[in-house]
């Protein structure tokens, strides 16, 4: 086993410190919370394609394919199907790949490539496929549409993938959760049991999940209060619509699988290849240790900065311990 991790799933819901925290992680001496460099994957890259071929398609007087839309109008609801959220697992196992084999390819239509990647994911999640049976003319508008992003997603993607993984830690970052008032287990696509299971089983066999523990309400609060009218593109500023909150996010399904584990400290997922534990620990931030991390670094408090890095320790030294005799 080495050092440091290989492979970190970052998981939490929205608006509940997870950015603040990965840039935490990788900027402050990363080797005390057992990672090195890092590696980041993330899913929201390919729901913002996504949407893009939905506007696309209404552009040119079409049917949306992936999501709802939004009551304020906008094009960037909740996923018609949830299992899709489950085809962005299979996006991510693509990539993830390729970080194994230290390359990322520009294929040479970047987004032709990604409708045939969008409907092979589909497909293995179970979902409709949308694209192979396609008239060319509506196809081929969707490719113009979609041509300059997707251009630049592989030409970054590229560009981020390194040769050699020595001293580097994958981190994968994502947010799954279900409808308001959810049953447990959660059924239909949602919840990260919908999800996480479908990750490569050679990714799940050497990866730690580290979660960030808030509750859907102080998700939804803290949503409200980082979403930026001004068009602020960072990361650490930005705000999921209401009615994805109450779909997708209104309640969260990790507690349940964590004390539902017949191991403590480990999350027992039962995958198309048979059962895997994957180990786990949480990082509470009920408290909110995270959100100063968004104000200029000149006006962090030394208190607020032993704090989170007290509990961000002790969480990884726990999923550490976790980790390496598993």
């Amino acid at each position: 086993m080495a050092d440091l991790f290989h492979t970190l799933l970052l998981l939490a819901p929205p608006a509940s410190g997870k950015s603040e925290v990965r840039t935490f992680l990788t900027n402050h001496n990363p080797e005390a919370f057992h990672m090195g460099d890092t590696v980041q994957l993330d899913d929201y890259p390919y729901v913002h394609l996504q949407l893009l071929v939905d506007e696309a398609l209404v552009a040119m007087g079409k049917a949306p394919v992936f999501h709802n839309e939004d009551p304020g109008g906008q094009r960037n609801g909740p996923f018609m199907d949830p299992r899709e959220m489950a085809g962005l697992m299979y996006l991510l196992n693509d990539d993830y790949l390729e970080i194994l084999a230290g390359n990322a390819p520009v294929p040479e239509n970047p987004a032709a490539d990604l409708l045939r990647r969008f409907d092979d994911a589909s497909e293995k999640a179970g979902a409709p496929v949308k694209f192979r049976a396609l008239d060319a003319e509506t196809r081929a508008g969707i490719e113009a549409a979609l041509m300059d992003e997707a251009r630049a997603f592989y030409k970054e993607k590229a560009a981020a993938c390194p040769v050699d993984l020595t001293g580097r830690t994958i981190v994968i970052e994502f947010a799954r959760g279900g409808p308001l008032n959810a049953a447990m287990p959660m059924t239909d696509g949602y919840g990260y049991q919908g999800s996480v299971p479908y990750l490569l089983p050679e990714l799940l066999k050497q990866a730690a999940i580290l979660y960030i523990w808030v509750t859907p309400e102080d998700s939804r609060r803290k949503n409200r209060e980082r979403a930026r009218p001004d068009g602020h593109g960072s990361i650490l500023f930005h705000g999921t619509p209401e009615s994805v909150m109450d779909q997708e996010y209104g309640s969260d399904d990790m507690p349940f699988l964590m004390e539902n584990s017949d191991i403590p400290g480990t999350l027992r997922l039962a995958t198309p290849e048979g059962m895997v534990r994957v180990p786990i620990a949480r990082f509470d931030n009920r408290a909110d240790l995270t959100s100063f991390l968004r104000r200029d670094p000149a006006t962090w408090t030394e208190a607020e900065v032993d704090a989170v890095k007290a509990g961000i320790t002790a969480a990884t030294d726990a999923l550490w311990t976790a980790y390496k005799t598993r």
